[in-house]
């Protein structure tokens, strides 16, 4: 090989071609090359999980190591497992009271859901009642496809006596003024409707601890929370023309991630 035929080719010597017909130039060229060789070999072992800019790429490329993703994807899919699952017992503890408040309903019941959260359980109901169930709560939407419509807190966004059942599952005490709240239960409430609600029960010590958790998790969202024994909470429905037809303790073990007593209370206007 000539040395012009190696300049103008701008192609490197074969590293196989015997000495003797090799030029000095050429040979300075191959021991360029594998002296280039080694030292990028060298630098390969320290490129895993890195990018670095390298010299002999093209201006603006880097040469960029292949890292193992596997446990990137583990962590990805065990995260996309815990939504899931959490999902499902949102949903299922949902459709577990859908159920236990649909036997104190007729059928063709219109509900309002107040403080739905995710509105599942309006939902629910709306299949198993056959009927219209809305929700209201402070958030902007619902997870679940209903009727559902923001409120502020103070007067329902409904009009006087459009619905059959109102319920308040584990809300009156996040209510800043209960007295409004129950006074708009009553307003929206048809003749012979009734009102739903679950309360938290402060009755041991360990009870008012988890409600006192329970205040510091929502007070920032919602306000102070204010949780009543069950003497207080008869007393208060009384005082706002509310009988009570059913009512019954439920076990705290309902919700493992908030163990606390509960309280079952079936309202009908006097």
């Amino acid at each position: 090989m000539s040395t012009n035929g190696g300049v103008e080719g701008n192609q490197w010597p074969a590293l196989n071609a015997p000495p003797s017909t090799m030029s000095p130039i050429g040979s300075s060229e191959i021991s360029c090359a594998l002296s280039t060789r080694d030292h990028l070999g060298q630098r390969d072992q320290g490129l895993r999980g890195r990018t670095v800019a390298d010299p002999w790429l093209p201006s603006g490329r880097h040469a960029v190591a292949q890292p193992n993703y596997f446990g990137a994807r583990v962590l990805k899919a065990l995260k996309r497992r815990w939504q899931r699952e959490r999902r499902r017992r949102k949903v299922g503890r949902s459709y577990d009271m859908a159920l236990e408040i649909a036997r104190f309903l007729p059928p063709g019941s219109e509900v309002l859901d107040v403080g739905c959260g995710n509105g599942f359980i309006a939902h629910h109901l709306s299949a198993m009642l056959g009927a219209r169930a809305s929700g209201i709560d402070l958030g902007a939407t619902a997870a679940a496809p209903i009727d559902y419509r923001q409120y502020d807190g103070g007067g329902f966004p409904a009009p006087d006596k459009s619905f059959d059942a109102v319920l308040l599952c584990y809300v009156l005490h996040h209510a800043q003024n209960v007295s409004i709240v129950l006074e708009e239960v009553r307003r929206v409430l048809r003749d012979g409707g009734r009102a739903v609600i679950y309360e938290d029960m402060p009755l041991s010590f360990w009870d008012k601890g988890v409600c006192r958790l329970h205040n510091q998790q929502w007070r920032a969202r919602t306000g102070p929370c204010t949780f009543r024994r069950d003497d207080e909470w008869r007393a208060l429905f009384d005082s706002m023309g509310f009988e009570i037809v059913s009512n019954r303790s439920l076990s705290r073990w309902r919700n493992l991630t908030h163990p606390v007593s509960r309280k079952f209370y079936l309202l009908e206007l006097k």
